[in-house]
């Protein structure tokens, strides 16, 4: 600092030397002095003044600590200070405390500089390569100085960093760094590169990203550690959030395993921390990203599968049964629950099996509901209970039967001693709070959406209203409640309890011809009905009069006309007489104009504000946009029109039948079709079979005829006899017990080929039959059009069958040439393998024989020994030993010659 006392030394001589003098002078020096210890001196005194003068240092310096930058890497100090000043002009997050005469910078300020910045790109990518240094000193300030790029112009700075070699990849090192304030600031670094950006956020995906996190969440204790593992999981939320490739890239993975632990918080809960709570909300919301509705079906059905195979789902149901949690985790877990299970039955069916640790054990789906009718609970959690509630039903009739089932007299626990969900619903639908009554009724409406049957079971619930009277059902108190209006003192909003039982009724009614004959026999509905329609009450009675109307049109256009008093027709007329058909269709559409409709339509969880807010439901509004058009029409249409619709409708019922009737014929021929393949798809692999056992048979020929030529040879050496064959005993040398196997096996085999083709000609006589039955013209057209459908199938079912008739018979052909050489081979076989045993016997036979000449030879020799002996010693002559030998060795060939000519004849 001597060299800026220096500088900053002259302003005694004047009051003319100010601030922007020095700087002006400290820039000369930096882009003037040849000593590199004067440069970093004068960036060392910049970078002091650069915070309390940030705008002066930025405007005159900005320049000449880019060419530091550039020109003087060699030496990391300089490269330091240059990065920390650039630091202090871009970002507003340190601004020391200014004069009383200084002005604070302005609001852009920070992305004013950050646009001179990044105006040219070099300056980017060389901030890039300045990461690559592993000195402290540069790399820090460096990885600092880019974050606040990317905060002040992120999508500008995002797209450079995209376009630079390999520029996303050497950020990926800072994760790996030993130096945790480098990692932990390289973490933040990243939160603002991925911020809003698909692309980048692949790639950093897919340079290993979620492992490395992983591994420092583990590191620093997961829900138990500190604003690191904050700052990881919302980096691991931007990779995540609607990002489908990579949700399938972390599922894929198994890395939804891995966060199995953070969820391991027990029951003795000493301590919940502030950092812990947040980590853990963090936690559970990244939980939600994998499996949220607006994510694609496909996605998030594995999702929620991996949860509950690797055990997740049972940790986060543990959280919520377990006790001391704190109230915003309790209703964070509870909505993760929800997304968890929300459309699978794998999961909704666990569920509904988890157990409260009470005593006795209460099913978790009851407890969680005694939470939602209680008005002592705070909003929110009530908000999620029912969202709970609606996901645990949703495509899960299995669940929506047990719900009504608890209704119903047979199920209901007449000692008391236990209460059903059934029980907490109908306590909530009754009771004096509007909000009980409005999340009662939407969950029951749950429990009947797309379920014909349960909306016909619910009709047999009788209630007891009170000591004497008789038992009325459940959809006549409904109305009766309706019909009361605001004559009953309730706590909360006026309309909340009436919306939501018109909610409720027009979801019973809805695809339900029996609940609409049985709502029409009260004959003080349909004129309580007109009555609120009809008249001009005030804008905050708009809603339920558009209820109102929405209900009156089901009853219309899902009435089966099973009551003579209230027809269609009459209905119909009904309307225009007291309402008008204008004035009703203008009340209708009150529904959907309304200003809270719009925002419960756009995603399944009732998330409201304040009790005032919570007026729709998610599903309730689908309902309304399928019928509101449907119902206009109905009320338009004649009697006339009416009738053509009911012959139009059975017509496509008739159609729907002859449809259905063909389809299963069709899959029928399918399944015959699929075992005929499978049939030649075994020819085939047999006739592979017979080819190997040919070839086989062939070698072992081949090794045969080897063996009997080279015992031939061995023959002609050592037997001097003639070796003559008498096979009359065999047939070409096959045994008859041979013979009589190969027939057994050419039988079997004809009687399957046989097998199959009486399979092929029932299917040809099944097929000629389906042909037959086409209807004749002279049907609705779209019945011919369904028939002619039908026909082009069974000609193409027809075709294929030939095709594999003709199959067959090229494999039965094969299968019988196969078949015949293989009889050959076995034949050839059987004739060598006798004449080799012949030739084995004969050989030891004549050797035997040798052997015994050999004995007798040598006893001669001996008497002949003998003889010689006693003619000598008698005193007669005898010949010498040379002369009988060369006697013996004419007499040896003449034998040879003899056995040349036997040879001849071997």
């Amino acid at each position: 600092m001597n060299f800026l006392r220096g500088v900053m030394g002259g302003q005694s001589a004047g009051p003319q030397h100010t601030e922007a003098e020095t700087i002006q002078k400290l820039c000369d020096r930096v882009a003037s002095s040849t000593l590199l210890d004067d440069r970093r001196n004068a960036v060392r005194a910049l970078k002091s003044l650069s915070k309390k003068y940030r705008l002066e240092v930025g405007i005159q310096a900005m320049e000449h600590l880019i060419h530091v930058l550039q020109t003087d890497r060699s030496d990391s100090e300089i490269i330091g200070y240059a990065l920390d000043t650039l630091y202090n002009i871009i970002s507003n997050d340190d601004e020391e405390e200014v004069e009383e005469n200084s002005t604070r910078p302005n609001e852009d300020l920070g992305s004013q500089f950050t646009e001179i910045f990044i105006k040219q790109q070099e300056n980017v990518t060389l901030l890039l390569s300045l990461l690559e240094d592993f000195d402290f000193h540069v790399r820090w300030p460096g990885v600092k100085l880019l974050t606040s790029l990317l905060k002040q112009l992120g999508p500008q700075v995002q797209q450079i960093i995209l376009v630079s070699p390999m520029g996303v990849s050497r950020l990926m090192d800072l994760l790996a760094d030993s130096r945790e304030v480098i990692r932990n600031d390289g973490v933040l670094l990243l939160q603002a590169l991925t911020r809003s950006n698909g692309a980048i956020q692949k790639i950093v995906a897919f340079e290993n990203a979620f492992e490395r996190l992983l591994d420092i969440i583990t590191e620093e204790g997961s829900s138990d550690g500190g604003i690191v593992v904050e700052d990881c999981l919302i980096l691991l939320q931007n990779l995540l959030k609607n990002n489908n490739s990579n949700q399938n890239f972390f599922k894929e993975g198994s890395y939804i395993q891995r966060m199995k632990p953070w969820f391991e918080v027990g029951d003795e809960n000493s301590g919940w921390s502030a950092q812990k709570v947040t980590n853990l909300h963090l936690m559970l919301q990244l939980v939600r990203v994998l499996v949220s509705p607006t994510n694609p079906p496909g996605a998030t059905s594995s999702c929620q599968k991996a949860m509950f195979h690797c055990g997740l789902l049972h940790q986060l149901c543990t959280i919520l049964m377990a006790t001391g949690v704190p109230a915003d985790i309790l209703t964070e877990t509870i909505n993760t629950v929800s997304e968890v299970i929300r459309g699978c039955q794998v999961n909704q069916d666990y569920f509904a099996s988890v157990n409260a640790p009470s005593n006795p054990p209460r099913p978790a789906i009851v407890v969680l509901l005694m939470s939602m009718v209680n008005e002592r609970q705070p909003f929110v959690l009530r908000c999620a209970v029912l969202y709970c509630f609606q996901c645990f039903l949703y495509k899960n009739q299995k669940g929506q039967g047990e719900i009504v089932s608890t209704l119903l007299p047979s199920t209901i626990d007449a000692t008391g001693n236990s209460i059903s969900a059934g029980q907490l619903l109908c306590g909530g639908l009754f009771s004096t709070d509007s909000l009980s009554n409005w999340c009662a009724a939407v969950a029951l409406a749950h429990a009947l959406q797309e379920n014909a049957t349960q909306k016909e079971q619910l009709l047999r619930v009788q209630l007891a209203t009170s000591i004497g009277n008789p038992p009325v059902s459940l959809l006549q108190q409904c109305t009766n409640i309706l019909a009361q209006g605001d004559k009953i003192d309730r706590r909360g909003s006026k309309i909340q309890t009436r919306v939501g039982l018109l909610m409720l009724l027009c979801t019973w009614l809805s695809n339900c011809p029996i609940a609409v004959t049985h709502f029409l026999h009260n004959t003080a509905n349909v004129p309580f009905l007109t009555g609120q329609i009809a008249e001009n009450l005030g804008e905050e009675e708009h809603l339920v009069q558009g209820l109102c109307a929405l209900l009156l049109g089901i009853s219309i256009y899902f009435n089966d006309n099973s009551l003579e008093t209230y027809l269609k027709e009459k209905l119909k007329q009904l309307i225009e007489k007291r309402i008008g058909k204008e004035n009703f269709i203008e009340k209708l559409g009150f529904i959907s104009k309304h200003e809270l409709y719009s925002r419960a339509s756009q995603k399944p969880q009732p998330n409201f504000p304040s009790p005032e807010y919570m007026i729709f439901d998610h599903e309730f509004t689908k309902l309304v946009k399928e019928l509101e058009g449907v119902i206009t029409k109905a009320i338009y249409k004649s009697s006339e029109e009416d009738k053509k619709e009911e012959e139009v409708k059975k017509t496509l019922e008739q159609h729907d039948n002859i449809v259905t009737h063909y389809k299963n014929m069709i899959r029928e021929q399918d399944l015959q079709l699929e075992e005929l393949k499978h049939q030649v798809s075994t020819l085939k692999c047999q006739n592979e079979q017979l080819q190997t056992a040919v070839t086989q048979q062939a070698s072992q020929i081949q090794q045969q005829k080897d063996q009997y030529n080279l015992l031939k040879v061995q023959r002609g050496k050592d037997s001097q006899h003639q070796v003559s064959s008498n096979d009359g005993s065999q047939v070409n040398g096959v045994q008859p017990e041979e013979i009589s196997r190969l027939r057994e096996e050419i039988e079997e085999l004809k009687s399957n080929q046989q097998l199959l083709q009486s399979q092929l000609a029932e299917k040809d006589s099944l097929i000629e039959n389906l042909a037959k039955s086409v209807p004749v013209q002279g049907e609705s057209e779209n019945v011919t059009a369904a028939s002619t459908d039908v026909e082009g199938r069974l000609s193409a079912l027809l075709q294929e069958t030939k095709e594999l008739q003709n199959e067959i018979k090229i494999l039965s052909e094969e299968r019988t040439a196969l078949k015949e050489q293989l009889d050959s081979s076995n034949s050839t076989i059987a004739i060598l393998q006798n004449e080799k045993d012949k030739l084995e016997l004969e050989i030891t036979d004549s050797k035997k024989e040798q052997d015994d000449l050999l004995v007798l030879l040598a006893d001669q020799d001996q008497k002949i020994l003998s003889l010689k002996k006693k003619l000598k010693d008698l005193g007669h002559s005898v010949e010498e030993e040379d002369e009988l030998e060369s006697g013996d060795q004419d007499d040896e060939d003449d034998e040879n010659e003899d056995g040349k000519d036997h040879g001849l004849n071997i």
